[in-house]
């Protein structure tokens, strides 16, 4: 008889217990997870092309980039000025030099992304929205954050650049465990 008291000396000691509900905690772990997808997101290195305008930024202090530079309907310039005439694949290594990767380019028209400027609530929603993320689902956007060349070269913009804030692998990490969160967007 003693194991049965026991048991349910234990079960009865639970419920008096007020524990915070699972899906409450699961939230609150998610949401707080978005900020440092939040910082990298606010960085020059990703903000200086995720625009609302038509022209993207440069530089750490975010200025307007020179000559005129458009963005164009593809996010690749325009045709006699594609991003990729001074964008090679790889970041020059000399200072202030175009930083680089495979297929430079500016978020389309229709999809462009622009969190520059927003809190981390608007930019977790546009991150999470497909009609404004390009179409991708959460797995999706992870293979993106850790393999999509664009991405990556953030983190090797070449000398004189400041990099995002947290490691590309951190990062990675990060927007992972948001996801498998729940990938709640903080209040």
């Amino acid at each position: 008889m003693r194991p049965r008291l026991l048991v349910a000396t234990l079960i009865v000691a639970a419920a008096c217990v007020p524990l915070r509900p699972v899906a409450a905690q699961t939230r609150a772990d998610s949401s707080g997870s978005f900020e440092p997808i939040a910082a990298v997101l606010s960085s020059p290195r990703c903000a200086n092309c995720h625009i609302a305008g038509d022209a993207p930024l440069q530089g750490d202090d975010g200025r307007l980039h020179a000559m005129r530079v458009q963005r164009g309907m593809d996010g690749r310039g325009t045709p006699a000025m594609q991003c990729t005439n001074c964008h090679q694949v790889a970041s020059s290594q000399e200072r202030h030099a175009p930083p680089g990767a495979p297929d430079w380019r500016l978020p389309p028209a229709a999809t462009r992304m622009a969190w520059k400027g927003l809190r981390a609530r608007e930019q977790c929603l546009m991150v999470k929205d497909r009609s404004r993320n390009g179409g991708k689902t959460l797995a999706q956007l992870i293979v993106h954050v850790q393999h999509d060349p664009l991405v990556v070269a953030s983190w090797s913009p070449g000398p004189g650049r400041t990099l995002p804030p947290i490691p590309h692998d951190v990062f990675v990490s990060e927007f992972k465990a948001w996801v498998d969160r729940g990938a709640v967007c903080p209040d």
